[in-house]
């Protein structure tokens, strides 16, 4: 969700593809950013059981008789097909497919598609997922980063991160930015990025500031190394881009600071050569942050703008311009108060967004839900500036949102020649949707039943870089009395510690 940072509380072919100076609470108050805020074969081949395990990246796998949806447009979909899998990236895609050595998934009555992306999310509170339910943005600011994030030990990062992961994989979401914005100490951040490791799931990993309380700025603490422990990250965790851990900086912006730090910020991620993600157009107060510093020169295709509630006309068109990509949070922005979500805005300028979950402490952590939000709120925004009298607005439709939530997902992570379609060349990062269940059967239109019927439930099978996560809808490897333990445990301790 929000980046207020800790002291503001805040066919068969190669893949294509497609300084620190903080706000204090007093200027963050009379900066009126608070009423800003508020306003993811063969006969004798052998067909993987429920019981069998992890399938190795390297072993070849058939996915056979699925509906596919490819999301590349070259594929295209076919009501009938195959997916063949080869050393954990696609090997062909079509019809009658066979290989004698692969193991087979029968796709029978499932659809195939590329695994959801989610392009931010703050994994760290998993253990308080659920907890304010009822909470305005403000709400949030005070409790989560307020009080809750100063209070995490490395732990419970570790076990945010994991039961964050697993249950993003669980729901289908195959990549995720995790904005982690709870390095208080390198501690925290090497559990934040050993939880990813574990959980099997292909990830984003963003380096960001620390929770160190209400009012406090950056300097107000001696534990925390952020922004340039984002250099030994990179060695230590990170040296090559081919891994199924990647790092990017989660960047604090001009929005909540000079627009020297900021300016900082963006020039360490570039040496370092890692992408940017950061909050945009939220809590303003009147400011324009954002047009002042592309006036530099500054933004680049290697940033990610996130909510942009509040931006000008210009400073869309900088992000436009530069090949900036976006990500819409749409339950947050709508549930907290942030704004309505700008799918239109970015639309009309020429951007198509990526879909976000944001904070689990609020809202649901599957793409289902996003997807359907961002779909409501831009036709129903359509619909009424048309009987305003406006012309040529174009509602988005059910493809659009699926390819916000797969295509652009994986653009806005920087993973567009990884994932996010299935084509042949790219890694094996599929789900399998089941079409006989009662929710939406009978099934005449695939992707209008996965945008518009289809929830956690129907998520069968979840396959990531060729090795599957989840079958027949349970997860694979996973002890889950062990994960239910650490996550009670850890939580437990938190409210405590924080008093709430």
């Amino acid at each position: 969700m929000c980046n207020l940072p800790h002291h503001l509380l805040c066919r068969q072919s190669p893949a294509k593809s497609d300084g620190r100076n903080a706000l204090s609470r007093r200027n963050f108050l009379e900066g009126a950013a608070l009423s800003a805020f508020l306003a993811t074969l063969g006969s004798g081949a052998a067909t993987i059981g429920k019981a069998q395990a992890q399938t190795a990246p390297n072993s070849r796998m058939l996915l056979k008789g699925g509906n596919i949806v490819s999301m590349d447009a070259q594929v295209g979909d076919l009501k009938v097909g195959d997916v063949l899998i080869d050393n954990g990236r696609i090997a062909a895609i079509g019809p009658n497919l066979a290989a004698a050595d692969a193991q087979v998934i029968d796709a029978t009555n499932r659809i195939v598609m590329p695994g959801f992306i989610d392009t931010h999310r703050h994994m760290w509170e998993g253990v308080v997922r659920n907890s304010l339910p009822n909470s305005t943005l403000f709400e949030y600011l005070q409790i989560i980063l307020g009080k809750v994030g100063p209070v995490y030990r490395p732990d419970d990062v570790y076990a945010g991160n994991l039961v964050s992961a697993l249950s993003a994989l669980d729901a289908g979401v195959t990549s995720i930015l995790d904005w982690s914005h709870i390095q208080n100490t390198p501690e925290h951040t090497d559990a934040a990025v050993k939880a990813l490791q574990e959980s099997g799931i292909r990830a984003v990993f963003g380096y960001g500031a620390p929770q160190i309380g209400w009012g406090k700025r950056l300097t107000d603490s001696t534990t925390h190394r952020y922004p340039d422990d984002l250099r030994r990250l990179k060695t230590q965790y990170f040296s090559s881009d081919d891994q199924l851990v990647t790092l990017c900086l989660a960047a604090n912006g001009p929005g909540f600071g000079s627009l020297d730090a900021a300016a900082a910020e963006w020039k360490l991620a570039r040496e370092v050569g890692v992408r940017l993600s950061v909050h945009a157009g939220i809590g303003q107060g009147g400011r324009h942050p954002y047009e002042e510093m592309g006036k530099t020169g500054i933004f680049g295709p290697d940033t990610t703008y996130i909510h942009c509630s509040h931006l000008t006309p210009t400073e869309w068109k900088m992000i436009a311009d530069t090949g900036g990509t976006v990500s819409i949070a749409a339950l947050v922005e709508m549930t907290l108060g942030l704004n309505p979500p700008v799918v239109q805005e970015a639309l009309a300028a020429g951007i198509r967004p990526s879909l976000s979950v944001d904070v689990e402490t609020s809202v649901p952590g599957d793409m289902f839900s996003q997807m359907r939000a961002a779909f409501s709120q831009q036709r129903d925004e359509i619909f009424n500036r048309t009987k305003k009298g406006e012309k040529d607005l174009k509602r988005v439709t059910a493809r659009d949102v699926l390819e916000f939530a797969t295509v652009e997902g994986a653009r806005a992570n920087g993973m567009e020649k990884k994932t996010g379609s299935l084509t042949v060349g790219k890694q094996a990062d599929i789900i399998l949707l089941r079409t006989d269940a009662i929710n939406v059967m009978p099934v005449k239109d695939p992707v209008a039943a996965i945008v518009v019927g289809m929830d956690t439930s129907n998520v069968d099978t979840v396959i990531v870089g060729g090795k599957i996560k989840k079958r027949d809808g349970k997860l694979v490897g996973v002890d889950m009395k062990r994960i239910a333990d650490i996550a009670q445990k850890s939580h437990d301790y938190v409210v405590e510690k924080a008093g709430i």
